[in-house]
């Protein structure tokens, strides 16, 4: 037994008295909280919920309650549903009874729910719930043996046993046999006029046939019974008495047997009593971690954060339903002030505020969720104390002020640091001077003793007590007096009217009455009405120019964000220009040195397959010059790299979002992720994310689309290729060396003019030149397929390669 699901567990502590629980009608939600529940066992522990005072206990519910959530939320369908409540039927296994059937049935459906529960825990990784999987015994034998034994209907199967399934083929055969003569001999001419009724029936464990009673002599046998006017008797004829007792003990060795199966059973049950016990309260327990989830979601409720004060916005009564109107609630050092002191017209909805604050603490102290915005936050009281409504009992002699007073008396001896108060209409019931001069002697007790208090009020004098007291503040109901309704909103921080006059010349009284009532108010009074009421147009004030001046502190944040934008911009531009510089210089060298190659290429296609002295010179002075340029550009690569090296000191940090390239692998991508941790970096490359060192990553200028010069210059070079290459190339009659010197040329020139294919013709031959023709081909890291020519192409005499 855990205190976490025993909330009525002694050493856990119930933060609120029966009186309380009954003034706040907690029992309501645990109402709703059982009506949650799948079966008997968790719906117990749902009805003996009550608010925790400890708040390890407290975290813990919730926990559970989340997880529950969690899973809910993740197989939607997750139930315990099909267990029973088989704990009478455990308990007298385990004593040595005795089992029956509906027993057994009920046992191996459990069985079936509990091993359909496990198979949704099995790959579960919360704590609680996997806690209550490693207590769930679903007894996989056991409820196959009882499937085995009991049919649906709860009648023991033949296949139960092979003693069972012969005395009861014996039983069938004797009772055909005795139904059979019997209705032979109703069937008889010769008992014709003896028959009463020509039916078999039964009487006391035996097949009878009923005759009359006058003609009982004609046929002998055994009178079992007679109808309630005596005209027929019940015989048992003489010649099927064997044929009964043949049956009769049929029928009493298949019922020994079946009672040995049974007891059988039992034991196999009393056997796994314990475990079996256990884990239908794994089960209940799980259920009632459910129930709270699924009430958490019907009331749209959120877990509280705990805290040292309450802050509930959006707040909602949860038994006013849909209609309920949201409110604020703010109480606690946090916010300045222990004490709220509500005032407003009747029915304006003070002790509606009252409940909904004390209900929720008592909520969240339950495990539950609360129904109020995100954000919610409220303390682990130690003892929450409500007096709220009327409770004059005539039997004690005892007044509503008696009754209220005896409360607040218990009140005040319990209060302490980690106390919530709430008081309804305090002070109220007696001499308005002394009952308002007790109340504020009560809330300034109790704000001595460290509590909270929560209190409604009618009276003029407490409205300026907490106007003028440093742990109490005013709240109000807003009534509008036009159409006479209340708001129902609650605003903390303004004293409210009882708006008595308003209201009642809205209802038709006489204006010669109403003067005459105000010019009976004490002088006092109304001095003090007005200055609440200048007091309250000052708060307003207030609250404007401070919603104002936070309006305007944003709006001077986001100036500053902004100008530090700016300044990190700057910075970045800075060491993007450094690695621009870098980057040009690589960028010169690189398609220099690819020019010089391609270049050299095209030199030895020309000398391969032309006159060496034809095109040779030109060949080599556009050679000599790209040399000459990548020699310049080295130069230049030089220079730059002077000019990065000197701007190292300033280079920008690694930041996402930014281009990088590392020094290592060469990769350059965007830079979408840097580990806090770690430093490293994420790169995300044309191919791949690449995770690099942070000192590995240098920041470069985001890639420019569009060609540079020298892809100008290349593609020149690849136009002229194309427009000299031929489609094929005929190595007929060539020594093996030079026609693969040639090819090497030939395919280095259709692949810079971009062919998609290539015909080799070489002939057939004696097929020396085309095997290696085809493995020169085959050993090419440009050419992705080769295959004979067709028809057209050269046959056998041909081969295509594919580039």
């Amino acid at each position: 037994m855990t205190p976490t699901d025993q909330a009525a567990d002694p050493a856990a502590g119930a933060a609120a008295d029966g009186g309380t629980l009954r003034a706040l009608e907690f029992a309501a939600i645990v109402d709703q909280l059982a009506g949650l529940t799948a079966f008997g066992p968790s719906r117990e522990l749902a009805e003996a919920a009550l608010p925790l005072a400890d708040a390890v206990h407290v975290a813990l519910l919730h926990d559970q309650t989340d997880e529950a959530s969690r899973l809910l939320a993740e197989q939607s369908q997750a139930t315990i549903g099909g267990a029973r409540d088989v704990r009478q039927a455990l308990e007298r296994a385990r004593r040595g009874g005795r089992l029956a059937p509906a027993d057994l049935l009920d046992i191996a459906e459990t069985l079936r729910a509990t091993a359909a529960f496990a198979a949704r825990l099995s790959e579960w990784r919360g704590t609680h719930l996997a806690s209550v999987r490693e207590e769930l015994d679903d007894a996989p034998q056991l409820r196959a043996r009882i499937e085995r034994t009991v049919d649906e209907a709860g009648e023991i199967l033949d296949s139960a046993s092979a003693d069972l399934a012969t005395f009861r083929k014996r039983l069938r055969t004797a009772q055909d046999r005795v139904r059979e003569r019997l209705n032979t001999m109703l069937r008889s001419s010769t008992l014709a006029g003896v028959i009463g009724e020509p039916i078999v029936t039964m009487r006391a464990g035996r097949y009878v046939i009923p005759i009359r009673a006058e003609a009982k002599g004609k046929l002998k046998g055994i009178v079992h019974d007679q109808s309630a006017s005596g005209a027929t008797l019940f015989i048992e004829p003489l010649t099927v008495v064997e044929l009964n007792n043949t049956w009769t003990q049929a029928s009493l060795d298949a019922a020994r047997e079946e009672e040995r199966i049974l007891e059988e059973l039992s034991r196999e049950v009393e056997g796994r009593a314990e475990a079996l016990l256990a884990s239908l309260q794994g089960l209940a327990r799980a259920d009632l971690w459910m129930a709270r989830a699924r009430l958490g979601m019907q009331l749209d409720a959120v877990r509280a954060q705990a805290d040292g004060s309450a802050e509930l916005l959006s707040a909602r009564h949860p038994l006013l339903g849909p209609g309920a109107v949201p409110i604020d609630l703010r109480i606690g050092e946090r916010f300045g002030y222990r004490a709220l002191i509500v005032t407003g017209p009747n029915t304006g909805g003070k002790t509606v505020s009252l409940k909904t604050l004390g209900l929720l603490a008592l909520m969240h102290q339950a495990g539950l969720r609360v129904p109020a915005a995100d954000g919610a936050r409220l303390p682990v009281y130690g003892r929450v104390m409500a007096d709220i409504g009327d409770e004059q009992s005539i039997a004690q002699s005892l007044s509503t002020f008696s009754s209220h007073l005896r409360n607040v008396v218990r009140f005040v001896s319990a209060a302490g640091p980690d106390t919530l108060v709430l008081l309804d209409e305090i002070g109220a019931g007696t001499d308005p001077t002394e009952g308002s001069a007790l109340a504020m002697a009560i809330v300034e007790r109790l704000l001595a003793s460290g509590g909270m208090v929560a209190a409604t009020t009618h009276y003029a004098e407490l409205k300026a007590f907490a106007q003028e007291h440093a742990l109490v503040s005013n709240a109000s109901v807003a009534f509008d007096v036009a159409t006479l309704q209340p708001t129902y909103r609650l605003e903390i921080g303004l004293p409210g009217k009882s708006q008595a006059f308003a209201i009642a010349q809205r209802l038709g009284l006489p204006a010669e009455i109403l003067e005459d009532a105000r010019s009976r108010l004490a002088v006092e009074h109304v001095s003090m009405e007005e200055t609440l009421a200048a007091i309250g147009r000052a708060e307003t004030e207030r609250s404007v120019e401070l919603e104002r001046a936070r309006e305007e502190r944003l709006a001077a944040e986001g100036d500053r964000e902004r100008a530090r934008s700016g300044v990190a911009r700057a910075r970045g531009e800075a060491a993007q220009m450094l690695a621009d510089a870098r980057r040009v210089a690589d960028e010169i060298l690189s398609h220099a040195e690819r020019e010089v190659d391609e270049l050299r290429r095209e030199l030895t296609r020309q000398r391969n397959l032309r006159s060496p002295r034809r095109g040779g010179t030109a060949a080599n002075q556009e050679l000599d010059a790209l040399a000459e340029r990548a020699s310049r550009a080295r130069s230049e690569a030089a220079g730059t790299d002077e000019v990065v090296a000197a701007g190292d000191g300033d280079a920008a940090q690694p930041r996402v979002g930014l281009w990088g390239r590392s020094r290592t692998l060469g990769s350059t991508g965007r830079i979408v992720d840097i580990s806090g941790r770690t430093g490293r970096v994420t790169i995300e490359t044309d191919e791949a994310r690449v995770v690099i060192p942070g000192d590995d990553v240098e920041i470069v200028a985001e890639p420019i689309a569009g060609p540079s010069p020298r892809d100008e210059e290349i593609a020149e070079l690849k136009r002229r290729a194309a427009s000299r290459i031929a489609p094929r190339l005929d190595l007929r009659g060539e020594r093996v060396e030079a026609a693969l010197e040639q090819l090497g040329a030939y395919l280095d020139e259709a692949l810079l003019a971009g062919l998609d294919e290539a015909v080799i013709v070489h002939g057939a031959g004696t097929g020396a030149l085309r095997r290696s023709i085809r493995e020169y081909l085959a050993g090419h890291p440009r050419v992705r397929s080769t295959r004979p020519g067709r028809r057209e192409e050269g046959g056998d005499g041909a081969t295509v390669a594919e580039l």
